[in-house]
């Protein structure tokens, strides 16, 4: 809570500043009406003011609010809602709307101790797991350390395919002995620089070897990512080394799901200060939230001797003045325009709905991608001509398997904006995609020498680099394979499997 309310107070600022130039306008007013209220409601009739004050004895304890004490507040909330509060940035709807995390778990003898029942080490795991679930659709990559640091798994949406191999982790699948956190830290920095945004590192351990903490110290260039320790220890194992490293949390192990929740905050943290440092994305405009109270306050004016004649008035010839543009049916538009109205279904998850109310055309476009419309979205970007709605557009043909005019887009991007890293990394993609594809239709055009059996699925190539393509369809079930599936299809057992392709690694890195 605190990270948060820093970060707000830090990056707080006004969208349109100039609007706060009514508030002190407002007051002047409110000061002059109210004076003239208060006198006139203090004194008796008939009396000069100055006689009238002679006369009184004591003070006027009563205080009345006025109707202009109403209005005057009502003022300054939109005055300060028009201002355009901001203090995050709206989050680019093609990339992941959670930092990636990655995970690195000390998988070493002292972890197999039991005062956590039933083991630190199977302790750390749940946790991992329970981690895992909490963060669904955000991409988290494990690596396990002891002496040697290994890759478990690259950072992946899939809690499937990261749950067989935590089982499997112990410390006889390590090929070497020891606690080298500091290649740890080293290969999840590596890991999280092939990410598309900032994330964190998450250490899942018990002790940490006072001999890595100048690893964790050393100024870099960029800066490494922020830290998180949660320790699978007792309470009364203190590791005080751990305050020693900067832009670090330290979690402690708890029964409930609170260090889960910690670390979650920590992470969206870490999230929200890296767009925050994206100048390429728009600040969310947070003056909505003032004009509910706004609302409220209007509401007093239906009291009996509140009614401010000319503030309706005033309230009508706003209305009467308001540009007409496109709107959504509904009561609903009396309120929102049709933006805010798409803003809210995005937010929702009903993207389809955006994508119809939007006026914007990127937020309308991305909309039309998020639901899977990726022809009407691509069509959308076409037509605009910033650097980022052809990497947009790129985005929506590829996931349309449109190659070739993905690849045109991302080139335009590239064009418009030379250092483009997004883009250049998902036009050497749809490259790639794009010779295997074809190469795999060449290799498959068997033209007449073979025949097409009754389960064979074929496709036209539209592309004239071959007669047809044949994919040979699946025998016994039509499904794809999950996750689960598939790793329980390998014949030799995870914790083998694992110790394996580590000592493997080892090997070719000290050969």
């Amino acid at each position: 809570m605190t990270d948060i309310l820093s970060q707000t107070l830090q990056y707080f600022h006004f969208l349109r500043p100039l609007w706060l130039l009514a508030i002190p306008v407002a007051l002047a007013l409110w000061g002059g009406i109210r004076r003239r209220h208060t006198v006139a409601s203090s004194l008796p009739h008939g009396i000069a003011p100055h006689l009238a004050q002679a006369l009184q004895v004591g003070s006027d304890k009563t205080r009345r609010i006025y109707p202009i004490d109403g209005v005057v507040l009502a003022v300054i909330l939109l005055a300060l809602a028009a201002a355009g509060p901001a203090w995050t940035r709206i989050p680019n709807p093609l990339v992941a709307d959670t930092a990636p995390l990655v995970v690195a778990l000390k998988v070493t003898d002292s972890m197999e101790t039991t005062d956590l029942a039933p083991t630190r080490l199977e302790r750390g795991k749940f946790k991992i797991l329970d981690l895992i679930e909490a963060r669904a659709g955000a991409r988290t990559a494990l690596l396990a350390y002891a002496g040697t640091s290994h890759r478990v798994s690259p950072l992946t949406e899939d809690p499937n395919i990261l749950r067989p191999l935590l089982e499997g982790l112990t410390p006889a699948v390590m090929p070497t002995q020891g606690d080298n956190a500091g290649a740890a830290l080293a290969l999840a920095t590596e890991i999280l620089a092939t990410a598309e945004t900032a994330g964190a590192i998450l250490f899942v351990l018990d002790d940490l070897n006072p001999a890595d903490i100048d690893a964790f110290t050393a100024i870099t260039d960029p800066p490494r990512p922020p830290l998180v320790f949660l320790v699978t220890a007792p309470d009364a194992v203190l590791l005080p080394q751990l305050a020693r490293i900067q832009n670090a949390s330290i979690v402690r192990l708890t029964a409930d799901d609170r260090d889960v929740a910690q670390i979650e905050r920590r992470v969206k943290s870490t999230y929200a200060a890296a767009l925050a440092a994206d100048d390429r994305l728009q600040w969310q405009d947070r003056g909505w939230i003032l004009a509910w109270p706004a609302a409220l306050l209007s509401l007093l004016w239906f009291r009996r001797g509140w009614t401010m004649r000319w503030g309706l008035i005033g309230l009508l010839m706003a209305g009467l003045s308001a540009p007409s543009g496109a709107r959504a049916d509904g009561w609903i538009d009396w309120f929102l325009t049709p933006d805010q109205q798409g803003r809210v279904a995005f937010e929702n998850k009903d993207f389809s709905a955006a994508g119809d109310v939007f006026e914007d055309p990127v937020w309308r476009g991305y909309a039309k991608y998020k639901a899977g419309q990726y022809e009407e979205a691509a069509e959308i970007f076409s037509r605009l001509d910033s650097a980022e709605a052809a990497f947009a557009e790129g985005m929506s043909r590829i996931r349309f398997r449109e190659y070739r005019p993905a690849i045109a887009a991302f080139e335009t991007a590239l064009t418009r904006r030379p250092d483009y890293p997004e883009a250049q990394e998902n036009l050497e993609i749809a490259q790639a995609i794009l010779i295997y594809v074809e190469d795999t239709r060449e290799a498959s055009d068997t033209s007449e020498e073979v025949g097409l059996g009754a389960d064979d699925v074929v496709f036209d190539n539209e592309d004239a680099r071959g007669a047809e393509t044949v994919v040979e369809a699946p025998k016994e079930d039509g499904g794809p394979m999950t996750a689960e599936q598939w790793m329980s299809s390998i014949d030799t057992d995870m914790t083998d499997f694992l110790r394996s392709r580590f000592v493997l690694e080892n090997a070719m890195q000290n050969p």
